[in-house]
């Protein structure tokens, strides 16, 4: 074996070195194989991690006799059944030897403490197998090592083995009652079985032995704690005193949860760590509030013995005194931040927020009686106050550790409240006072933050903490809402005034003041709606509100607000957070603007000057751009036009398109023209031609005027899209060509999305907005589109200009829609498919008849298109969903054609050729159970067929039947030979599921199909159900006309039931 072991350590060695090129792997090999098979080698790791020379000192190196552990570990653990005898006594006689050699005589692996926590997590492995049946006597021996030896210099538990025995018990505890670390194993019968009857078998012979010697240990040292600092004794006997307390209260506080409470809760322990709760040692301070967390977080079966456990601790008086002391050294910190004494007062909100929750619980138990309830509620009131200087603490960490316990006192409160909707009583709303001042405090940000720093995560948190505390301000809400508005109204009127006075406010303040005005809306829940939130208005009808003069009307607590706020001039405060604040607010409530019109320029001036959209900061104008279109917007009908026209003035100089092309791609398979494209700041900027063209709007009532101002905003973008045209087509390399065409084509859509939408049916003098200039634009993106449609993100961009300006312009630019169509479908990819056809199903909705020459050019080389694309095989799921999603769009396009009364081009004499195979097509999607989705959309598609084309034909010389819809002559017989045997058979098919709910749903567009044919055939549908459809597929004569009858007579949501029912039945009896 010897040889072997040399072996093994000459591996390890190599393995451990990676510049040993030429034997690593075989190195890594050898020791994974050793490793591998645990159950052979485990006696050759155990001599590598305990053999001796004979000085005493260990054999092996220690990287070695690391990987020795993980062998052994990996032979003990997982092991559910006791070891054979032989190796049971050689391991333990080895550890056992190890044990006293190394820690009672000798170093305790003062030159590895890694190996130290690994061997005991080892033991405690070897701990688990044996225990229970083999070594019974393990806490024993380990009891009689830890006491001191007639050969010892020192007096007292021998240090090493007492770390070793807390080590120890920890990871049994970590082992068998850590319900974390057991979360995160897979569970099995067998250790869950194991653990229990370690659990049971300590409990049973040695948990009082380990209690007394863990708190005996721990109580010598506190006392030799003590007596050194008292004496300024030497630091090594200092630190290995505090060591072995700070290690003995975790080792407490590990099993406090599974073992009798009355063992660990006594006259002794409680002021032993009160007491250390308060020391100078921080370690020791932090583990002695786990400790007490878990003590108070133990569950006992009777909610009086539960009190009783809370009332001997008497922990709220304790942490009220220490929430004191330490707020006071806090203060006398000042800025000098402790990051090590603010973990403590975090330690000390959490210890607080789960004895609230313990006392909570009681107060909401059911089976506990009255007294016990009362009393805990008592005790919970009297925490209230520590609770909220917690919430108070300036350092959000701290704060948020008693927002559980804020939680479930305010749901309570909100309980009873819907109970005894009556006044609340006087404690109740003193603590809600005082609860709401802590929380508009701590709405403010902190002076030294700069919230400009978007990659600040303490901004990021900040944010988020602000959010939570408004979930709380609502929950007060809702018990007493004048509370919170009365205090939200009075501290931003105060704020705000105190800044018109001239009084110096620090910049969070300022922005806390606005803030409030921001979110008061949310806030008032009683408040009106639309201009009803800012004045005491009548009610007016909507067609008269254009012409009510609201000025005369007083205003709500929110218009004072916002008058306030705008008349303040606090929007030239210096800080662009508090601008920001102020135009975020002003944009939230354009309806406040409607009522005091006058407040209108002021908020505009600052918009549009160094405060707003001039401002010197990127990011900043990025937002107010967005800001800026959003007020615009909601305002436009109180805007004259001579004010229009300068605000545009005013913007030109921001309209500029600026391109960067980067020099190399974000991604390794990224590419320079897509990475070109995303431009935050130009998306941004799109919000700004938005703007101009809605602003642009306003001048309806000049066209001269109007179209002049449009063409001084267009004609240098179309010039420059005309000169980067030109590069593109010399054949420069650059992508600045690309990317400003692309830029341009998206502002002019921008620009003309501005405007307002050409109306479905325009009046007879209706006037087009600016014709000439849109028909200018449509042009020059035309010309561009038909020199670059090979790239996908001109095409796209096109789509979207051209989407805008039809939507616009209507029937004034459908003149380029033939040509448009034509280069957008020379080169396309199979995703820009779905949006084609969107596009398509847009102009639709908006040109009605005026598309039919275009979509009956369109329709055959679409559906050619289509077919093409679908009767390629998809090769993975990206493919089959992008296949779904192209049949969905088309079938949508087809039923938007039938929708708008455009049915006729698919029987003209250019598509007549193509009108069945379509049918064909689309019956064969209607059928196909693989894509449950389209299959629904076909059916509906049928269903809608067959109102329009289903018709029956008058006879010659009968009168009209007065339905607007003209039957397709033949149709019927496509109805009956093809389409209802075909969705009929959809139920049968061996792939149908009635249990799976997109099954369902199609079973119901079955049902619907055929109930619209025997509505719009009549009483031949019902026949040929009756006597032909049904008998032929075997269905009994009363089976059929009951069938056919229920088909006529039921409405949709009972045939659809009884369909399903039907079905159902039928396939659980075949």
């Amino acid at each position: 074996m010897e040889q072997q072991i040399e072996q093994v350590v000459q591996a390890i060695a190599i393995a451990s070195d990676p510049t040993q090129t030429a034997l690593y792997q075989q190195a890594l090999g050898y020791i994974q194989t050793i490793q591998q098979n645990a159950s052979e080698t485990w006696r050759l790791a155990l001599h590598i991690f305990v053999d001796a020379n004979g000085d005493g000192r260990r054999k092996y190196p220690t990287q070695a006799r690391f990987w020795a552990l993980r062998v052994l570990d990996d032979f003990l653990d997982n092991r559910f059944e006791p070891l054979d005898q032989d190796t049971f006594r050689t391991i333990q006689q080895a550890f056992v030897n190890y044990i006293q050699s190394e820690y009672v005589g000798g170093p305790a692996e003062a030159e590895g403490s890694f190996l130290r926590n690994k061997f005991s997590h080892t033991l405690t492995l070897f701990f688990l197998c044996t225990y229970v049946q083999q070594w019974p006597s393990f806490f024993t021996d380990i009891f009689t090592l830890i006491q001191p030896t007639a050969q010892s210099s020192t007096s007292g538990f021998n240090h090493h083995i007492s770390l070793l025995f807390f080590h120890l018990v920890l990871e049994i505890s970590g082992e068998v009652a850590d319900q974390m670390i057991k979360s995160a194993r897979t569970w099995t019968e067998e250790r869950h079985a194991r653990d229990t009857n370690v659990r049971d078998a300590v409990r049973e012979r040695d948990a009082a032995r380990i209690n007394e010697a863990v708190l005996t240990i721990v109580a010598e040292n506190t006392e030799r704690m003590n007596r050194v600092r008292e004496s300024s004794g030497p630091a090594q006997e200092l630190a290995n005193a505090i060591e072995v307390v700070d290690w003995g209260v975790r080792t407490f506080g590990s099993y406090v949860g599974w073992i009798d409470i009355n063992l660990t809760v006594t006259r002794e322990t409680v002021p032993l760590l009160f007491k250390l709760l308060a020391d100078s040692s921080l370690p020791i301070r932090l583990a002695t509030s786990v400790a007490l967390l878990r003590i108070i977080s133990k569950g006992l079966k009777e909610p009086s013995d539960k009190l009783q456990l809370l009332k001997v601790l008497s922990l709220g008086e304790v942490l009220d005194a220490l929430e004191a002391k330490t707020r006071k050294q806090q203060l006398e910190r000042g800025e000098d931040t402790d990051e090590a004494e603010e973990s403590y007062r975090e330690a000390l909100g959490k210890l607080l927020n789960v004895l609230g929750l313990e006392l909570a619980k009681l107060v909401e138990e059911p089976t506990a009686n009255e007294s016990v309830r009362a009393s805990a509620s008592m005790d919970l009131q009297h925490l209230q106050a520590v609770m909220l200087r917690f919430l108070a603490d300036d350092y959000d960490d701290t704060c948020s550790t008693v927002f559980p316990l804020l939680q479930v006192i305010l749901s309570s409160y909100k309980r009873s409240r819907k109970v005894s909707p009556g006044p609340i009583d006087e404690q109740k709303r003193s603590f809600l006072t005082a609860l709401l001042q802590v929380i508009l405090q701590k709405l403010k940000w902190d002076e030294e933050a700069d919230p400009d720093d978007t990659d600040d995560d303490d901004n990021a948190e900040f944010e988020k903490m602000r959010k939570e505390l408004r979930t709380f301000m609502d929950s007060i809400l809702t018990v007493d809402q004048d509370l919170v508005t009365t205090a939200i109204r009075t501290l931003a009127l105060n704020t705000i005034s105190a800044y018109q006075s001239g009084t110096q406010l620090k910049w969070n303040d300022a922005e806390l003041g606005i803030y409030l005005v921001f979110i008061f809306g949310e806030i008032n829940k009683t408040g009106g709606k639309g201009r009803a939130a800012f004045c005491h208005a009548p009610a007016i009808e909507q067609k008269e509100k254009k012409k009510t003069d609201y000025s005369e009307y007083p205003l709500t607590s929110h218009g004072e607000m916002l008058t306030a706020l705008v008349q303040s001039g606090i929007a030239s405060y210096p800080n662009r957070a508090v601008s920001l604040q102020f135009f975020e607010t002003v944009a939230r409530y354009p309806d406040f603007f409607k009522v005091r019109k006058e407040c209108i320029l002021p908020a505009l001036e600052a918009m549009i000057d160094s405060r707003g959209l001039h401002n010197d900061n990127a990011t900043y104008r990025s937002r107010m751009f967005y800001l800026f279109y959003r007020f615009i917007k909601e305002t436009r009908n109180e805007l004259q036009p001579d004010i229009s026209v300068t605000i545009i003035n005013n913007m030109r100089d921001l309209l500029p398109i600026q391109v960067e092309i980067p020099t190399e791609p974000e991604e390794p398979e990224g590419d320079l023209l897509t990475d070109a494209l995303k431009n935050s700041m130009f998306d941004s900027q799109l919000y700004l031609y938005e703007t101009v063209g809605i602003l642009t709007s306003v001048l309806s009532r000049d066209p001269d005027q109007q179209g002049a101002l449009l063409l001084s905003l267009v004609k240098p973008l179309m010039e420059e899209l005309s000169a980067n045209l030109q590069s593109f087509t010399a054949g420069t390399q650059d992508l600045t060509p690309v990317v400003k065409v692309h830029h341009i084509t998206m502002a002019l859509g921008n620009i003309s999305k501005g405007f307002p939408d050409y109306p479905a049916s325009a009046p007879e003098n209706y006037m087009v907005p600016a014709v000439k200039v849109f028909s200018e634009v449509a042009q020059a993106i035309l010309v561009c589109l038909e020199a670059m449609n090979i790239l996908k993100p001109i095409r796209d961009a096109t789509r979207f200009a051209f989407a805008r300006i039809l939507a616009t312009a209507g029937t004034s630019v459908t003149s380029f829609i033939p040509a448009l169509m034509n280069n957008l479908l020379a080169h396309f990819e199979p995703s820009e498919l779905v949006d084609f056809m969107n596009f398509i199903g847009l102009l639709i909705h908006k040109l009605q008849n005026d598309m039919f020459d275009v979509l009956d050019k369109l329709i055959g080389p679409l559906n050619a298109h289509i077919t093409v694309l679908l009767s390629q095989a998809a090769s993975g799921t990206d493919e089959m969903r992008a296949q779904s999603e192209t049949k969905k769009a088309f079938l949508n396009l087809l039923i938007a054609i039938i929708s708008s009364k455009l049915e006729g081009i698919f029987t003209s004499e250019r598509n007549s050729a193509s009108f069945e195979p379509l049918l064909g097509s689309m019956l064969g999607l209607a059928e196909d159970l693989s894509d449950t989705g389209s299959q629904k959309v076909a059916l509906a598609f049928f269903t809608r067929c067959i109102t329009v084309w289903g018709q029956p034909i008058p006879q010659p010389g009968s009168a009209p039947n007065g339905t607007a819809s003209q039957g397709l002559p033949g149709f019927e017989r496509f109805i009956y030979e093809r389409l209802v045997p075909s969705v009929f058979a959809v139920p049968s098919l061996p792939e149908f599921n009635i249990k799976d709910g997109q099954n369902v749903v199609v079973l119901g567009e079955v049902g619907n199909l055929l109930q619209t044919v025997v509505k719009v055939r009549g009483h031949e549908a019902q026949t040929y159900f009756a006597t032909a459809f049904l008998p032929s597929k075997g269905w009994p004569t009363d089976a059929a006309i009951d069938f056919s009858t229920k088909l006529q007579e039921l409405d949709a949501k009972t045939f659809r039931k009884y369909f399903s029912d039907l079905i159902r039945a039928s396939r659980s009896s075949s």
